[in-house]
């Protein structure tokens, strides 16, 4: 029935937008530590790199709070 056909296709867009909140949710908890790790070892971050670290995708916050642990200087996570 056509009723049916329009639950299970609204069921299906509503678990695709929780998935992606928690997605985004989770990349955002990702840049928010990032942020407090390099504040913590480097003192206070530019507007340039806050935004930076904000609108970065996951793999790429994953990367860079690797580096964060060895990095010598801001300029060394951001490198490579």
């Amino acid at each position: 029935m056509l009723a049916d056909r329009i639950e299970v296709w609204s069921k299906g867009l509503l678990d695709r937008g929780r998935k992606e909140g928690q997605k985004e949710g989770r990349r955002e908890g990702e840049a928010r530590l990032l942020l407090r790790q390099l504040e913590r070892k480097f003192g206070t971050l530019d507007a340039q790199t806050r935004e930076r670290v904000e609108s970065a995708d996951a793999r790429q916050l994953l990367a860079w709070g690797e580096r964060v642990l060895e990095a010598g200087r801001l300029e060394d996570v951001f490198e490579g």
